[in-house]
């Protein structure tokens, strides 16, 4: 196992990049500790393979260093780094066994045979192999073959991490939730360190104690499922975590307030009080912290959607298209409504960002 460093890293597909576009990787310093679980979560395109690719080695950065426990292995090639990935399309040897299959490493690394007996009984238990053992791969399903993969990159014990590059994709929805439960259950049983890729934010959440979030190359916000819910650094970390995602509405910030449509609001993180700051400004909140009340900001209802512990529903409010849930039994006006926006949970931002206390107007 090891703490990976990503450190001043960039990487481009062209040979001499001079724009901000041309780089498919802008500039990042990220660390993860030895032994923990972390998440590469964005949309396709946003960089995500790209830079799995760099810490396994398949890959040299156009600029920065890649850190193994201090080590720069920028220049070492994947079979120098001790890395196990785990692709989208499950990779095994269909005419093989299962025990076969998941011994191949070690055998291929000459450990004595009881060795590798003892090892892959040991994994085929963890990622319920065990009844399979003498099946060939290629009777199996996908989700099976994709058991293969990982128990493969378990089977090893000098890996120093395991890399997952959307590794569910292919799996029948009705067994994503199985294999996601199962991924959990093997991080703690073996704490090596592992990194998920996905455009899932359920896979990403539920997987991952750290979540790197990104967009168009760039890492956007890094925290726990927790805090990216909560406090969003980036309009866009709103939009792409939650179901449905946050509410940004344009408003005006003016000497401490911020105003919607002449109507004042109350934010977690209020602007500075003199003058009016420069910038596109936005008021950001999540559905779930959206209210209906009595006596409230006026609103109208446009549609309802039943999600079954709560209600999604749609409304007009101050000239904005808002979404709000309601739990299971509350009532919802048919037509006019008042709603309340809660101040602890209502951000600002500007330019598309958190706007922090103490900066400049």
């Amino acid at each position: 196992m090891a703490k990976i460093t990503l450190e001043n890293l960039g990487h481009s597909y062209l040979p001499a990049p001079a724009a901000p576009a041309d780089w498919a990787l802008k500039e990042m310093t990220l660390e993860w500790q030895d032994g923990g679980a972390y998440a590469l979560l964005g949309p396709s395109g946003c960089g995500k393979t790209t830079l799995l690719n760099i810490i396994s080695g398949l890959l040299r950065p156009s600029r920065g260093r890649v850190l193994f426990d201090g080590r720069d292995v920028t220049a070492l090639p994947p079979e120098e780094r001790h890395i196990a990935q785990i692709f989208q399309f499950p990779v095994v040897y269909d005419t093989m066994t299962v025990f076969d299959n998941l011994a191949f490493p070690l055998r291929n690394r000459g450990l004595p045979e009881p060795e590798v007996r003892a090892r892959v009984h040991e994994i085929a238990e963890m990622t319920d192999l065990s009844a399979l053992l003498a099946t060939r791969a290629r009777g199996l399903t996908a989700d099976g073959k994709q058991k293969i993969s990982l128990g493969r990159g378990l089977v090893r014990e000098d890996v120093n991490a395991i890399l997952f590059d959307e590794p569910l994709t292919v799996i029948d929805p009705h067994l994503k939730f199985q294999l996601r439960s199962k991924l959990k259950e093997l991080h703690h049983r073996v704490p090596k360190t592992m990194i998920y890729v996905t455009h899932d934010q359920t896979e990403a959440l539920t997987f991952a104690d750290t979540v790197v979030v990104m967009n168009m190359g760039e890492v956007v916000q890094t925290g726990t499922p927790e805090e990216l819910f909560a406090r969003p650094r980036h309009t866009f970390v709103g939009h792409f975590i939650g179901s449905p995602g946050m509410n940004v509405i344009p408003c005006t910030p003016e000497n401490g307030r911020v105003l919607i449509g002449g109507e004042p609001f109350e934010t977690a993180n209020p602007p500075p009080s003199g003058g009016r700051p420069e910038g596109r400004f936005e008021l950001g909140i999540r559905p779930e912290f959206l209210r209906i009340v009595p006596d409230g900001i006026p609103a109208r209802l446009e549609n309802v959607a039943d999600a079954g512990r709560f209600r999604i529903a749609d409304v007009t409010c101050l000239g904005h298209r808002l979404k709000l849930l309601a739990p299971e039994g509350q009532e919802i006006p048919a037509d006019e409504l008042k709603l309340a926006f809660d101040p602890a949970h209502s951000w600002l931002y500007r330019n598309g960002w958190l706007f922090e206390e103490g900066e400049s107007p």
